[in-house]
């Protein structure tokens, strides 16, 4: 009998040859100033945009390239392989949406999402606040109707690409009574009168990704705005996250193949004791757990990004917040071991900027925080084995 292979198909090993090349000759060789200066590479977007890679995921009615989970995975693989900040272009262009393409009425699909795919707008998700991290439930941050508007006052925290971004999707209570059920989603922009952001975070990797509190002071916009009905927004926020859970674990998965890469390249050329370093059988074993690591968590990230092609496609995947919450879980943690290893096999030259190796370890410790911390993650996956 045929059996058809479990692998990517011919088209997504095209578009991976594509973001490579890409990303060696566009996105690497600034990663490293990027990470210096903390500018967000306004150049790699604009290449980005030019190859139509900075929003793969949005479907071709709103002028976007339709691509599938799984490819805009390894659109966000590949680009984090050669700089993490830079892969939170496609990564959050994807998080600022898919509550639109869950939830929104037609209008506001076709109004907020063609801007984005033709690169003239990202899109931000406001879900964090100072005191609603983990627990995001118990937001502040109020939406008050009055007439044909919404008045929204609050400050998230902890949002990606702030600032640069032109849209953020907000969640805010509506009604204060009901708790989860009282939370509402929002479609903010940042010439909203009475929208400003704090200043950056002063971080430990992702760098040239500016992190900062998003400020609504305010803020008056019409009701049409609105993702979905009221008191949906949670239900939509969380469904978003089995979605963009899967976009994080491609970004540690990139992260540690670039840190994965080089240390192998390293360590073939590095010589002691008279041979080369690789010779050496203590350093092939952590290289071999290196690999086998990273392999693991890409299958299933790939098996994770399936389902969630699926249940984008209105076929409920009763897995999904499972396989979503075990890959991005399961890769961060790869993406921190093999990123600290490849630092350990090149000795004290890991330590230095002179070697990427330094950066991708800083940059791969947010995999296991944001989008929901690792230990989020195993209380997500226990709930759903204990159901």
């Amino acid at each position: 009998m045929s059996f058809p292979l479990y692998a990517p198909a011919e088209e997504h090993d095209m578009l991976r040859e594509t973001v490579r090349a890409l990303a060696d000759e566009k996105i690497a060789p600034q990663a490293a100033e990027a990470d210096e200066t903390g500018e967000f590479p306004w150049d790699v977007y604009k290449a980005l945009v030019a190859a139509d890679l900075h929003a793969v995921h949005v479907p071709e009615q709103y002028g976007g390239a339709g691509a599938d989970a799984l490819a805009a995975v390894i659109v966000i693989e590949e680009v984090a392989r050669a700089c993490a900040s830079s892969s939170l272009i496609p990564a959050v262009n994807k998080l600022g949406t898919v509550p639109l393409l869950l939830s929104a009425s037609e209008d506001l699909k076709a109004r907020y999402l063609a801007p984005v795919a033709r690169g003239e707008a990202m899109f931000s998700y406001a879900l964090s606040e100072p005191e609603a991290g983990s627990d995001a439930a118990s937001m502040k941050t109020r939406a008050v109707l009055d007439g044909d508007h919404y008045v929204l006052n609050g400050t998230k925290m902890w949002i990606t690409n702030a600032g640069v971004s032109e849209y953020y999707t907000v969640m805010a209570v509506t009604d204060p009574s009901a708790g989860a059920r009282g939370i509402s989603a929002f479609v903010v922009e940042k010439s909203d009168q009475g929208v400003s952001f704090g200043p950056k975070e002063r971080k430990l990797g992702i760098k040239a990704s500016p992190t900062r509190q998003v400020i609504l002071d305010d803020v008056r916009i019409p009701a049409d705005r609105m993702i979905g009905d009221p008191g949906t927004g949670f239900k939509t926020a969380l469904a978003t996250l089995d979605h963009t859970r899967v976009t994080i674990a491609a970004q540690a998965l990139g992260i540690a193949q670039g840190a994965l890469d080089f240390a192998v390249g390293y360590v073939k050329e590095r010589k002691q004791f008279g041979k080369p370093v690789a010779d050496f059988q203590g350093v092939q074993f952590m290289l071999a757990d290196m690999a086998m690591k990273l392999e693991a968590a890409r299958q299933l990230t790939y098996h994770a990004a399936a389902k969630s092609e699926l249940a984008m496609h209105g076929q409920p995947q009763k897995d999904l917040t499972f396989l979503s919450s075990a890959a991005k879980c399961a890769a961060s943690d790869a993406a921190m071991e093999i990123t600290t290893d490849a630092v350990q096999l090149l000795g004290g030259y890991g330590y230095t900027r002179d070697f990427p190796v330094e950066r991708m370890m800083r940059d791969a410790k947010i995999t296991q925080i944001y989008e929901g911390t690792n230990q989020i993650q195993r209380m997500v996956m226990a709930r759903q084995l204990l159901k």
